[in-house]
């Protein structure tokens, strides 16, 4: 089968397209044939050797996987012809992966294997961080820095599922009508005085505050958390961890919270199929996760380099098979 092999962590340039031996499923395993995956900021960092998971290389990298059953053990949920979402897998950019039965999760039927595929990591993480760290309440003011990623298009949508006010705050330019198609009631640009454009839409604060960014804009996005509110960080795309000062969180009575999805489902692992059952739902209801770019799988280094570049705005997604 056709699969892209990291061969060094040297980024998306250590990726090669290569023929790799089929998977054999071992006594209990499922083999899916893969239709699409997305792709996401945990790939260029694996790419890169700079996320917590690291594996030997040579190997394939790949987490956000939907596509067929082709064959399942005998009384698996899933049998052969299901369509599902692979979670918890390395291996997503190749033409099959084996995986064991618990990691597959149904495809909901109003969904393409795009969608499918853009439903993954981005909108676990972003129920997970809106409902469980942030126990977000309907009628609340909600705002997402980093708006225009994979996380951010993804919390707006969520937070708008659950009764919530958004306020997109971005920095890239020519997003608001992608931010105000997923949900967005206001967008503030990212430039000189946003924190006060911020509070122009809401007055006290934001309740919630959903970062999946870090970087120099901490500061100034903790001060914009309204009094018992909650900021949420989920990861420090910008590059930079920043420290926190605890005097604003004393003072404002507000709470800091992490929400990294991948290390609390390691210690939680019936958490993925709680969140998509919710999820389920609210697809049912309507939500549809927005694929904006599409790449064919030899295109995958060029698919991280324009996320590296921020040339992405939404998700984007490796085209498999049809």
């Amino acid at each position: 089968m056709k699969a892209q092999v990291l061969t060094q962590e040297s980024g998306p340039e250590g990726l090669e397209l290569t023929d790799v031996p089929d998977p054999v499923p071992a006594d209990g395993q499922v083999l899916v044939d893969i239709k699409s995956c997305g792709v996401c900021f945990p790939d260029l960092l694996i790419s890169q050797g700079k996320y917590q998971l690291r594996l030997p290389t040579p190997f394939t990298p790949g987490t956000e996987v939907a596509g067929v059953v082709r064959s399942a053990p005998e009384g698996a949920a899933l049998q052969a012809g299901d369509r599902v979402l692979v979670a918890s897998v390395i291996g997503g950019f190749a033409e099959q992966v084996a995986v064991a039965p618990e990691q597959l999760l149904p495809l909901p039927d109003e969904l393409s294997f795009d969608e499918g595929a853009a439903l993954g990591i981005n909108f676990q993480t972003a129920l997970f961080a809106l409902k469980l760290r942030a126990q977000t309440a309907p009628g609340e003011i909600v705002g997402v820095l980093g708006a225009a990623g994979g996380v951010g298009i993804a919390s707006i949508i969520v937070a708008k599922a659950m009764g919530a006010k958004v306020v997109a705050i971005v920095h890239r330019t020519g997003a608001d009508e992608l931010l105000r198609a997923a949900g967005a009631d206001e967008v503030v640009q990212l430039s000189d005085g946003w924190g006060q454009r911020v509070k122009e839409v809401a007055p006290e604060g934001v309740d919630v505050m959903i970062d999946p960014s870090g970087g120099d804009v901490f500061d100034e996005a903790l001060r914009q958390v309204a009094p018992d509110g909650r900021y949420v960080v989920v990861g420090f795309a910008a590059g930079g961890i920043p420290s926190v000062k605890l005097n604003r969180v004393l003072f404002r009575n507000i709470a800091v919270v992490g929400a990294a999805w991948g290390e609390y489902v390691r210690t939680h692992p019936g958490v993925p199929e709680l969140l998509h059952e919710e999820l389920t739902e609210m697809v049912g209801a309507g939500l549809r996760p927005p694929v904006t770019a599409r790449y064919p799988l030899a295109d995958l280094p060029q698919a991280l380099t324009d996320l590296a570049e921020g040339r992405i705005l939404g998700k984007a997604v490796v085209q498999i098979a049809d």
